[in-house]
């Protein structure tokens, strides 16, 4: 299983000090977590795009490529690109350019995005707000496969026989399609032989089973090999799992109650905290052992390929921060491929 990190570079008051760090200081702090994060031998960094004042990152591409040069073997993802309100031939063009920059490295994870101020800062309507995704997609994948393309579609000027360019160094460019909890983008993802990135930030993770199934069934209805499943969920860790509490819980409450306060969620409480961090919950906050025991559990669920950890739900200590990607790259994710091989092997059976 490859394991990694994403984030969205957010920028919420330390419920401590009340300060908010500034934009430049926490692309500073990010660079240095990518940095960290190959050192520490993980397999991917994902930096998401949104365009709101309490995240950092607007232009995902233009970070990875920052940090291109500071790493040698982590993959740079984006988590995700929001391709609905975007431009599929620019979004081609930034990746395969980080992907040139990175000597091979570069992933688009494509998404129709959990936050909708991109559509109408870019002139979309969001009336259109899925039609325009599964346009755009259908119109980067005929950009991935053909070095000159044709194509028409209702949101977009038509292509006739336009070269684009540069072409990246992997042929083809790794695509993911993000969900959260859609099962026709799951479908759409399968039908299309793309891998599937499931983001799974609350709620029971066996009720989101169905839509890993889904996404296998279209793909071998459509002719294509299994493709690749990522789980990516919240978390933090720490040495204790009373120390990965106390950090982790004040930041998450901020951001969560923040979105939650637009969309009609109840307010975080330490009670609903602890039981989202329990074996079945939704989050992977705790002790390396914990962290370990749960993506081992949900791997019997899911039997998924790819785990991503967002560390930074609300912007977190920097020093925190890196210790916990530490702890992450060294004691689970050795923990966690050690055990899978011996599954694999035959030499432990999968708890049932």
């Amino acid at each position: 299983m490859e394991l990694g990190i994403y984030t969205f570079a957010e920028l919420t008051p330390d419920p401590a000090t009340g300060r908010t760090v500034s934009p430049a200081a926490r692309l500073r702090d990010l660079l240095e977590e990518i940095e960290l994060a190959d050192q520490v031998g993980l397999d991917v960094f994902g930096v998401g795009e949104h365009h709101r004042p309490d995240f950092a990152v607007s232009a995902p591409a233009v970070v990875l490529a920052a940090a291109a040069p500071r790493t040698k073997q982590i993959r740079l993802t984006s988590a995700v690109s929001v391709l609905g309100s975007d431009d599929p031939i620019r979004v081609f063009q930034d990746f395969a350019t980080l992907d040139l920059l990175s000597a091979g490295r570069a992933e688009i994870m494509a998404g129709r995005g959990s936050f909708v101020e991109s559509f109408p800062l870019f002139g979309h309507d969001l009336r259109d707000y899925d039609a325009l995704f599964a346009e755009k997609l259908d119109l980067l994948l005929a950009v991935r496969e053909a070095e000159r393309v044709t194509w028409s579609g209702h949101h977009r000027a038509a292509l006739d026989d336009r070269g684009v360019y540069p072409r990246p160094l992997q042929d083809p460019l790794p695509v993911w399609v993000a969900v959260g909890g859609t099962p026709e983008s799951a479908v759409r993802a399968g039908t299309l032989g793309l891998p599937l990135a499931l983001g799974i930030i609350g709620g029971l993770p066996e009720r989101f089973a169905p839509f890993a199934e889904l996404h296998r069934r279209a793909a071998a209805e459509a002719g294509h090999e299994p493709p690749a499943l990522s789980i990516n969920s919240h978390g933090f860790v720490a040495e204790t799992a009373r120390e990965a509490v106390d950090v982790s819980y004040g930041p998450f409450a901020t951001m969560m109650d923040r979105i939650g306060r637009e969309r009609g969620w109840p307010p975080m409480t330490p009670q609903t905290f602890e039981a989202a961090r329990s074996l079945r919950g939704a989050n992977f906050v705790g002790t390396p052992d914990e962290v370990v025991e749960k993506i081992l559990f949900q791997h019997e669920i899911f039997g998924h390929q790819r785990f991503l950890l967002q560390l930074s739900v609300g912007t977190m200590p920097h020093d925190r921060l890196m210790k916990a990607i530490e702890l992450f790259g060294t004691q689970v994710a050795p923990a966690v491929r050690k055990e899978l091989g011996r599954r694999a092997a035959g030499a432990v059976p999968a708890h049932s």
